[in-house]
Protein backbone atom coordinates (compact mmCIF):
# COMPACT_ATOMS: atom_id res chain seq x y z
CA UNK A 1 0.00 0.00 0.00
CA UNK A 2 1.14 3.52 -0.78
CA UNK A 3 2.29 5.79 2.05
CA UNK A 4 -0.89 7.76 2.61
CA UNK A 5 -0.95 10.46 5.25
CA UNK A 6 -4.16 11.39 7.12
CA UNK A 7 -4.92 14.21 4.64
CA UNK A 8 -4.60 11.83 1.68
CA UNK A 9 -7.01 9.48 3.42
CA UNK A 10 -9.50 12.30 4.00
CA UNK A 11 -9.30 13.26 0.33
CA UNK A 12 -9.82 9.67 -0.81
CA UNK A 13 -12.75 9.12 1.54
CA UNK A 14 -14.46 12.29 0.32
CA UNK A 15 -13.87 11.44 -3.34
CA UNK A 16 -15.31 7.96 -2.80
CA UNK A 17 -18.48 9.60 -1.50
CA UNK A 18 -18.65 12.12 -4.36
CA UNK A 19 -16.20 11.82 -7.24
CA UNK A 20 -17.68 14.93 -8.88
CA UNK A 21 -16.98 17.29 -5.96
CA UNK A 22 -15.06 20.39 -7.03
CA UNK A 23 -11.54 20.89 -5.74
CA UNK A 24 -12.73 24.04 -3.96
CA UNK A 25 -15.50 22.17 -2.11
CA UNK A 26 -13.19 19.25 -1.37
CA UNK A 27 -10.59 21.64 0.03
CA UNK A 28 -13.21 23.21 2.30
CA UNK A 29 -14.34 19.80 3.57
CA UNK A 30 -10.82 18.70 4.52
CA UNK A 31 -9.34 22.03 5.59
CA UNK A 32 -6.80 22.70 2.82
CA UNK A 33 -6.37 25.48 0.31
CA UNK A 34 -7.83 24.75 -3.11
CA UNK A 35 -4.39 24.69 -4.76
CA UNK A 36 -2.93 22.31 -2.14
CA UNK A 37 -5.96 20.05 -2.48
CA UNK A 38 -5.67 20.10 -6.27
CA UNK A 39 -1.96 19.19 -6.10
CA UNK A 40 -2.66 16.26 -3.76
CA UNK A 41 -5.47 14.90 -5.93
CA UNK A 42 -3.28 15.12 -9.04
CA UNK A 43 -0.43 13.36 -7.19
CA UNK A 44 -2.78 10.58 -6.04
CA UNK A 45 -3.94 10.17 -9.64
CA UNK A 46 -0.38 10.19 -11.02
CA UNK A 47 0.74 7.58 -8.48
CA UNK A 48 -2.18 5.34 -9.43
CA UNK A 49 -3.84 5.48 -6.02
CA UNK A 50 -6.86 7.00 -7.78
CA UNK A 51 -7.42 4.60 -10.65
CA UNK A 52 -10.29 6.49 -12.29
CA UNK A 53 -13.73 7.97 -11.81
CA UNK A 54 -16.99 6.22 -12.65
CA UNK A 55 -20.72 6.77 -12.68
CA UNK A 56 -22.92 4.25 -10.89
CA UNK A 57 -26.18 3.54 -12.68
CA UNK A 58 -29.47 2.55 -11.09
CA UNK A 59 -29.76 -1.00 -12.44
CA UNK A 60 -33.54 -1.02 -12.06
CA UNK A 61 -33.83 2.19 -14.08
CA UNK A 62 -31.86 0.64 -16.96
CA UNK A 63 -33.62 -2.72 -16.78
CA UNK A 64 -30.66 -4.78 -15.60
CA UNK A 65 -31.52 -5.40 -11.99
CA UNK A 66 -31.19 -9.19 -11.91
CA UNK A 67 -27.78 -10.11 -10.50
CA UNK A 68 -26.40 -13.51 -11.37
CA UNK A 69 -23.27 -15.02 -9.87
CA UNK A 70 -21.71 -17.73 -12.01
CA UNK A 71 -19.06 -20.15 -10.81
CA UNK A 72 -16.86 -21.25 -13.69
CA UNK A 73 -14.70 -24.36 -13.62
CA UNK A 74 -12.18 -24.86 -16.39
CA UNK A 75 -10.96 -28.10 -17.93
CA UNK A 76 -7.37 -27.06 -17.17
CA UNK A 77 -5.78 -24.54 -14.84
CA UNK A 78 -2.67 -24.08 -16.95
CA UNK A 79 -1.42 -20.53 -17.41
CA UNK A 80 -2.46 -20.63 -21.06
CA UNK A 81 -5.99 -21.80 -20.19
CA UNK A 82 -6.41 -19.09 -17.57
CA UNK A 83 -5.04 -16.41 -19.89
CA UNK A 84 -7.30 -17.42 -22.75
CA UNK A 85 -10.41 -17.56 -20.56
CA UNK A 86 -9.61 -14.15 -19.05
CA UNK A 87 -9.16 -12.61 -22.51
CA UNK A 88 -12.47 -13.97 -23.76
CA UNK A 89 -14.58 -13.16 -20.70
CA UNK A 90 -13.78 -9.45 -21.19
CA UNK A 91 -15.78 -9.57 -24.43
CA UNK A 92 -19.04 -10.38 -22.62
CA UNK A 93 -20.53 -6.94 -21.84
CA UNK A 94 -22.97 -8.26 -19.22
CA UNK A 95 -20.09 -9.48 -17.02
CA UNK A 96 -19.63 -6.81 -14.37
CA UNK A 97 -16.70 -8.51 -12.68
CA UNK A 98 -14.60 -11.65 -12.99
CA UNK A 99 -12.57 -13.03 -10.10
CA UNK A 100 -10.03 -15.85 -10.06
CA UNK A 101 -10.96 -17.72 -6.88
CA UNK A 102 -9.77 -20.54 -4.67
CA UNK A 103 -12.26 -23.29 -3.89
CA UNK A 104 -14.51 -25.52 -5.95
CA UNK A 105 -14.59 -23.21 -8.97
CA UNK A 106 -11.83 -21.38 -10.82
CA UNK A 107 -13.67 -18.09 -11.43
CA UNK A 108 -16.63 -16.22 -10.05
CA UNK A 109 -18.48 -13.93 -12.45
CA UNK A 110 -21.02 -11.25 -11.57
CA UNK A 111 -23.53 -10.47 -14.31
CA UNK A 112 -26.25 -7.82 -14.44
CA UNK A 113 -29.07 -9.05 -16.68
CA UNK A 114 -32.66 -8.12 -17.55
CA UNK A 115 -34.39 -11.38 -16.64
CA UNK A 116 -33.99 -15.15 -16.82
CA UNK A 117 -34.49 -15.13 -20.62
CA UNK A 118 -31.71 -12.59 -20.99
CA UNK A 119 -29.47 -14.78 -18.83
CA UNK A 120 -30.32 -17.81 -20.97
CA UNK A 121 -29.25 -15.85 -24.08
CA UNK A 122 -25.97 -14.81 -22.45
CA UNK A 123 -25.37 -18.34 -21.20
CA UNK A 124 -25.92 -19.84 -24.66
CA UNK A 125 -24.17 -17.18 -26.73
CA UNK A 126 -21.26 -16.27 -24.46
CA UNK A 127 -20.64 -18.17 -21.23
CA UNK A 128 -20.91 -21.73 -22.55
CA UNK A 129 -18.61 -20.82 -25.44
CA UNK A 130 -15.78 -19.38 -23.35
CA UNK A 131 -12.44 -21.13 -23.80
CA UNK A 132 -11.86 -24.18 -21.63
CA UNK A 133 -15.13 -24.12 -19.67
CA UNK A 134 -15.91 -27.48 -18.05
CA UNK A 135 -18.79 -26.41 -15.80
CA UNK A 136 -20.97 -23.37 -15.11
CA UNK A 137 -22.98 -23.06 -11.90
CA UNK A 138 -25.32 -20.08 -11.61
CA UNK A 139 -26.89 -18.41 -8.59
CA UNK A 140 -29.54 -15.71 -8.92
CA UNK A 141 -29.65 -12.96 -6.30
CA UNK A 142 -33.09 -12.52 -4.74
CA UNK A 143 -32.30 -9.09 -3.34
CA UNK A 144 -29.20 -6.97 -2.80
CA UNK A 145 -28.96 -6.34 0.93
CA UNK A 146 -25.86 -4.15 0.88
CA UNK A 147 -23.44 -2.94 -1.76
CA UNK A 148 -20.71 -0.34 -1.74
CA UNK A 149 -17.88 0.88 -3.90
CA UNK A 150 -16.02 2.43 -0.96
CA UNK A 151 -12.76 1.01 0.31
CA UNK A 152 -11.85 1.28 3.96
CA UNK A 153 -8.84 3.57 4.38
Amino acid sequence: MQDLDPTDRLILNELQLDGRVSHAELATRIGLSTSACHRRVRRLEAEGVIDGYVMILDTEAIGRDLNVFVEVSLVSQSEESLRRFEEEVRDCPEVMSCHLVAGDADYLLHLAVQDHRDFERIHNQHLSRLAGVARLRSNFAIRTVYQTTRHLL
